[in-house]
Formats: C-alpha cells, structure tokens, sequence
C-alpha cells in the first residue's frame, strides 16, 4: 500500500482542506443534539448547497450530468478531509450515494440533468424504495408487483426501512413484473414521485426516539412507463448500479463517538481502586481493540485509495469496512453505558455522556443499512476468502414455484 499523496493528490488535499476550514465549522451539528429533525435537514440543505457552489458534489460524475469529472480518488480524498467536521450529509446520503448515480446511468443527460442539478444543490431528497418485510436481507425476493396498464404501470405492495422517505421527493422503486421466471429476472426499477396517490408513508420511530425510518405503502400506484430505468425484466441489472455505491456512501456518522472520547469518559470516571477508570486494565484492553478496529478500518480505506489510485476499482473488501464500522460504533456505546453503571440508562445533558447512549441506541440500524451483518460476511466468506457458497435451493425455480 502507499501511504502518501503523490504530489497532484497533495495539491488538491491542501486546497480541500483549506475550504473546509474556512466554511465547515459553520454548518457542524450541535453536541447536544437536541435539535429538531427539520432544524437537522436545513442544516444539511445548507452543507450541500455549499458543497455545491464550490463544486464539491458528484466529484467524479460526468460533466455532462453535472458532475466534474474528477477521479474518484479526489473524491476519497474530500471525504476523508470532510470526516475531521461534525457536519451532516445523512439525508443526502441515499441521494447522492446511490439513487442519482442510478438516474444519470440510466436516463438521457437531458433528462437527468434537471433532476441531478435539484439533488446537487440540496433542493431535492431521493429515497431507496427496496426492502421489503417478507424478503428479508434476500432483495431479490420482493413482492412489490407492477402490470401493465397501457402506458403506465400499477404498483401495489409494501416496502420498509425506507431512510427518509418522509422528505423525500422522489424514490427509486424495484417491483417484480413477471412472476414466471427465476425471481432475479423478474424485476424492473422505476423512479417515483413519492406524493404520487397511492403513495402511503408511515414513520417508524427508533429507540431515540427518531422516525428515519419508514414504511411505505404502495397501492394502485401509477407510475408512466416514462420513468422506468433500464430494460423491462432488468431491474436487478439496475440494481446492482445502485448497491455498488451503497456500502462506499455509508460511513461513519460525523458526530459519533469514538477511542478519544471514550478515553476522555473513562479518564473522567473514578476507578474501584482509586485513580479513574482508565487505570483498570480490562478498561485499558478494551480502549486498545477499539484502536485496533479502527486502525484496521484506516488501512482498509488506505488499501482501497490505493486501488483508486492505480485506476483500479475497490473490491468486495469494501464489505468488511461496513461490518467492522457498524459494530464497532455499538460495542463502544455498550462498554461506555456498562461502565456508567446507573449513569448510562439514566436521561442526562452532560455531553460526555450523551453520545454513547444515542449510538449505543442507534447503532443496530447501522447494522442493517447497506446489508446486514449476516450478508456481508456473506460476501467476505466467498468473494474475499474464496470458500464455498451456501445453499440456494430456489435459485433456478420460477419466483411463483417457490414455497
């Protein structure tokens, strides 16, 4: 691995960090996080629209969707600049992360042009519309159906974990449109203006108390054949564009707690033996796997600037990232809260506090976005180390045979 800039990657590192210092601080989000969700959303519609302004929104897209046309590896690099501020890019994670690569891949530049242009400069949320409560962690499994109706499309089903789909002005939808064949060639991806009637949204509220989440309802739902992305039947096709930059867009929350401010609580807290909490050896032990973690999580981003820098793509590794960083986040909130004692469960404002019990709350839906624990070691076990795949009984049955 190298672990330098050459010197173009400095020069333009030097220039990323020097704007995010001027401009950064002044969109953070507050410690407190007692913010209320629409006070969160304008913060972030800022962020992006000054991102944007000085063109640091879709790096590596095409110019001629909006893009810059840069490498990706300017991309890593801003985003690695962009991690030293606590600032908020959550609600245009799945925007820009997944479904606007997907329009501009599969819709003409004149098209997409209009809707890219609303996404980069913050005007306009997207939305994922995949998962489904009896598919599972199995996307090829949904039963979201779409017929034919002339020159639309009538949907009905269900989709669930949909992040921000409450604020979200459009969504891109999979739907299953021929039952008759093997459930991964049955599919096509739409795109869908989400006040469309038949469009019901229904908040999922989280331990923190949060409705990120959401189920969406979909009945008699007419969507123009206009707007479907890709092929008829290739919907998986499609989807395999957007869950390509899925586990890439999901990363660490910029206010989340890690190894120094969990050696900032300990060190606060007095030990059994007199001194403070991080005199105990197991506290010690436990504060040293947490580094391990996250050095590893560092070398893994160095291995994949590495790749990027070669004009190579990053490899199935990106899935051990995901799993390491999601987990990770947890198990720190878990030791912070057990060490706490009574203090952990208990409702506070100290703000050393505070953040251990949010991400210790929050963290299991971490876990679930982008794959689930069990699916990205999954493709660790066969794509990373080669072992055999497991079972799959029903991959050559037609979607309306399988039990």
């Amino acid at each position: 691995m190298d672990f330098k800039d050459s010197p173009d990657e400095a020069s333009y590192r030097a220039q990323v960090r020097a704007w995010l210092a001027e401009h950064a601080p002044g969109h953070e989000l507050p410690r407190d996080r007692d913010a209320s969700e629409d006070e969160l959303v304008a913060l972030a519609r800022r962020w992006q629209a000054a991102k944007a302004a000085a063109g640091y929104v879709g790096i590596t897209w095409r110019k001629d969707v909006g893009g810059q046309g840069g490498t990706p590896l300017q991309s890593v690099i801003f985003q690695q600049e962009e991690a030293r501020y606590r600032v908020s890019n959550v609600p245009f994670a799945v925007t820009m992360g997944m479904c606007v690569p997907t329009i501009y891949t599969y819709l003409t530049p004149e098209r997409a042009l209009p809707m890219v242009r609303r996404a980069v400069d913050g005007e306009q949320i997207w939305c994922q519309l995949f998962s489904e409560p009896a598919a599972g962690s199995d996307l090829a499994g949904i039963r979201t159906r779409a017929q034919r109706d002339g020159s639309d499309w009538v949907i009905n089903g269900q989709k669930v974990w949909t992040s921000y789909a409450h604020r979200s002005d459009y969504g891109i939808l999979l739907v299953r449109t021929d039952p008759g064949v093997v459930k991964h060639k049955g599919l096509t991806m739409f795109y869908l203006d989400m006040k469309t009637p038949g469009v019901d949204i229904r908040p999922i509220r989280t331990l923190p108390g949060e409705a990120e989440f959401n189920e969406v309802f979909l009945t008699d739902v007419r969507i123009p054949d206009s707007q479907r992305l890709g092929n008829v039947g290739e919907g998986w096709k499609v989807s395999l564009t957007t869950l390509s930059h899925e586990r890439m867009a999901i990363t660490k929350p910029a206010d989340a707690p890690g190894v120094d401010e969990l050696i900032a609580l300990m060190q606060a807290l007095p030990g059994e033996s007199g001194g403070t909490q991080v005199d105990d050896p197991s506290v010690r032990d436990a504060i040293a796997r947490f580094y391990v973690n996250d050095m590893g999580l560092e070398l893994l981003r160095m291995r994949a600037q590495t790749a990027l820098s070669k004009g190579q793509a990053p490899g199935p590794e990106a899935a051990i990232g995901k799993l390491v960083m999601a987990k990770t986040r947890q198990d720190i909130g878990a030791f912070a809260l057990d060490r706490l004692e009574q203090a952990g469960i208990a409702e506070t404002d100290d703000l050393r506090i505070k953040p251990f019990r949010y991400f210790y709350w929050w963290a299991p839906g971490l876990r679930i976005a982008g794959g689930t624990d069990e699916i990205l070691r999954n493709i660790i076990a066969e794509r990373v180390l080669g072992l055999p795949g497991d079972l799959r009984l029903d991959k050559d049955l037609p979607f309306n045979q399988i039990k």
